[in-house]
């Protein structure tokens, strides 16, 4: 057989053994995500529900982030945030060169590629793709004051080792509706870590810790350290006070946006 003739049959064995190989990765990767997934449990909705709810609220002080008109906070060292939480007005700024203060109302804004203001559908891209950073970002700083949302039901669980646990499932709102997560207290009932059932990660019921706890100047409390067996997530240079002024001293960061009229 002439060398001409052999490579595309060669090529074609290659090309098969690729494909085969990707198959049998995938297949192995669909396996292992069901054997370490765990089912969703299930719990009693009603008054211990919400009174288990209630004590996590009380733990947490939402009282005191509800007087925390700013907050500042890094993401997983990829994206830096200052929300105005006061006129709900952000700044967000990921990739080294990208800037957006976002109307968290509107979801308009403006958008900069590092000094440079840009329109249109760049303009579009990356209000939108703040808007996504926000709303994951600002969920793993604070979602214990999101438990008596519009469409968020409370579960109670019994846990094996007798410890009472909440099931919380988002039926609307955020970008990933239908996720939920189980919440496991520690023994003064502040949660130490959360079980997840969501869309993104292949793997249902993967555990993440809640730790590094830290007290904002409002007497707030926010967790920055989540340890998970896939990755372990900082939210570090977290601050908060009553106002943007204390937060931000000097000219108002958004002073642009709020003149835009956007």
């Amino acid at each position: 057989m002439s060398e001409a003739k052999a490579r595309p049959s060669l090529l074609r064995r290659i090309g098969v053994g690729l494909a085969t190989l990707v198959l049998v990765l995938l297949v192995a990767g669909f396996s292992a995500c069901a054997l370490l997934s765990k089912p969703r449990p299930d719990g009693e909705t009603g008054p211990r529900a919400d009174a288990l709810a209630r004590s996590i609220e009380t733990v947490i002080n939402k009282e005191a982030w509800a007087r925390t008109g700013a907050v500042r906070w890094y993401f997983g060292g990829r994206n830096r945030h200052v929300w105005d939480r006061t006129r709900m007005l952000s700044r967000v700024e990921w990739g080294g060169d990208k800037r957006v203060l976002l109307n968290l109302t509107t979801k308009n804004g403006l958008a900069f590629v590092g000094d440079k203001q840009v329109s249109g559908s760049q303009e579009q891209k990356l209000l939108a793709k703040a808007y996504a950073h926000w709303i994951n970002d600002s969920f793993w700083l604070n979602p214990l004051v999101k438990l008596f949302d519009d469409g968020v039901e409370r579960k109670l669980v019994q846990e094996p080792d007798g410890t009472q646990a909440l099931l919380i499932t988002y039926g609307g709102g955020g970008l990933t509706p239908g996720d939920a997560y189980l919440w496991l207290l520690d023994g003064n009932g502040r949660p130490r870590a959360w079980r997840m059932w969501v869309s993104i990660l292949p793997i249902k019921g993967i555990e993440s810790s809640w730790a590094g706890w830290i007290a904002l100047p409002t007497g707030a409390w926010v967790a920055s350290e989540h340890r998970t067996p896939l990755f372990t997530l900082q939210l570090s240079d977290i601050a908060g006070a009553s106002t943007l002024a204390e937060l931000e001293p000097g000219a108002d960061p958004f002073a642009a946006l709020v003149q835009s009229g956007r």
